[in-house]
């Protein structure tokens, strides 16, 4: 539903509102504790403030899907790329894509392509959004914002868009937090790890590379790498509280919003996006470029405010998650 409002400048804006997320109000058979106290946490984490300003003709949104596991534990969706699409072919990724112009809010660029690639509906009460992550900067010069939402209708079956996706699959969220697989290894990948790293410069330092294996690859599928990694490792740090068993930045790698933000200052591609929309960008704010901070206090944050939850809706209650037919197709 779009209201209307003036803010303090006079301008009428379009306010769009979403139906809040409450965990009592669903019903989730078999959720683990662990797994309650993730969604919890995801429902209530709020995003930094940040001050920059981002083209919207490059900016983008992936949505992380997630539902609940025939044990109660959370899983993600995950896509195969179809083998002829001209960038990433064949990769593992998050459904996603560019901002339109017809889109309402980054939140809805992220449903709206969920949508087109695999029918995932875009009816918040079968799929209500849990959060909204800070955005990451892609090596193809787009700003990616990834959306959490909780897949909860047990009736839905994917409807696979042939010309952008191969397959779909799952994979459960915490093992992005673990270096053992989550899967049993098959003798011939036994000298495979099922996650590793690399380091490649970046501005003022370096960025950490992660590739996890999905215990498909005999059958083509490729690991989920790069910009996929790095966004479910943030995902499942805060919203199962801890920090992964591995270092998941490089000693001096900057801040995320630090590399945005020299992005928007110097780079052609987006000072020329930037000027396009009416955007200086010699007046974009310059963070420090230092080695980021540690997750640490996020983390702390995002527990508090779980407590919060906790607090105000009171104890969860176990509940019938999105089901049977999607995940024997998984």
């Amino acid at each position: 539903m779009a209201t209307k409002r003036k803010n303090p400048s006079g301008l009428i804006l379009l306010q769009f509102h979403r139906p809040t997320f409450n965990l009592n109000k669903t019903s989730i058979p078999q959720l683990t504790p662990e797994s309650r106290r993730c969604i919890q946490t995801l429902a209530a984490y709020r995003r930094p403030k940040s001050r920059l300003r981002y083209p919207k003709s490059r900016s983008a949104a992936v949505l992380v899907a997630l539902f609940v596991g025939r044990n109660g534990d959370l899983y993600v969706l995950l896509s195969k790329r179809a083998a002829h699409l001209r960038t990433y072919a064949g990769d593992t990724a998050l459904p996603g894509g560019k901002w339109e112009p017809r889109d309402k809010s980054i939140e809805w660029t992220a449903r709206r392509e969920a949508f087109e690639e695999i029918g995932l509906p875009l009816d918040y009460q079968k799929v209500p959004t849990l959060c909204i992550l800070p955005p990451h900067l892609a090596g193809n010069k787009l700003i990616v914002t990834p959306v959490v939402v909780l897949v909860l209708d047990n009736t839905l079956r994917p409807i696979l868009n042939q010309a952008e996706v191969a397959s779909l699959f799952s994979h459960p969220l915490k093992s992005f937090l673990h270096s053992e697989p989550p899967f049993p290894a098959e003798q011939e990948s036994l000298e495979v790890q099922y996650h590793s790293y690399s380091d490649f410069p970046s501005v003022a330092g370096h960025t950490r590379i992660h590739t996890f294996l999905t215990g498909r690859e005999a059958g083509g599928t490729k690991p989920v790498f790069g910009l996929t990694a790095s966004i479910l490792i943030e995902v499942a740090q805060a919203g199962y509280g801890r920090a992964p068993d591995f270092e998941a930045y490089a000693p001096d790698q900057p801040a995320m919003e630090a590399r945005i933000g020299h992005a928007l200052r110097h780079d052609p591609v987006f000072r020329a996006a930037e000027l396009a929309e009416g955007i200086d960008p010699d007046k974009t704010p310059a963070p420090a470029v230092g080695p980021r901070r540690r997750a640490r206090r996020a983390v702390g944050a995002n527990a508090t405010a779980q407590k919060e939850v906790e607090r105000r809706d009171g104890p969860t209650t176990a509940g019938t998650g999105w089901g049977g037919r999607l995940r024997a197709k998984l």
